[in-house]
């Protein structure tokens, strides 16, 4: 499971190198710049999802449907510290 734009990125870059191809390969390949890659594989939180799930596809990583998904249990050793707060933090 994926629980932040950095551990996508890392599975991209993992499987990109799997398949033996450079970062403008992939870039060609999905339809996308290369800036695009090097941003999505290095974690930037603001990258476009539509095109972040087109590079995915591309490298054969299947991002399930959320619908039927099932939600991991938490743990208290999970660290969410990774998601924003917003107002008074709550």
């Amino acid at each position: 499971m994926f629980r932040s734009a950095r551990d996508f990125g890392a599975a991209i870059r993992e499987k990109r190198k799997v398949l033996g191809w450079t970062q403008t390969e992939l870039a060609v390949r999905s339809g996308t710049g290369e800036r695009f890659i090097v941003e999505l594989e290095s974690g930037k939180p603001s990258c476009q999802l539509e095109k972040s799930l087109i590079v995915a596809r591309t490298v054969g990583i299947e991002i399930g449907d959320l619908r039927t998904a099932q939600a991991a249990p938490a743990s208290p050793d999970d660290d969410l510290s990774f998601l924003p707060t917003f107002g008074d933090g709550r």
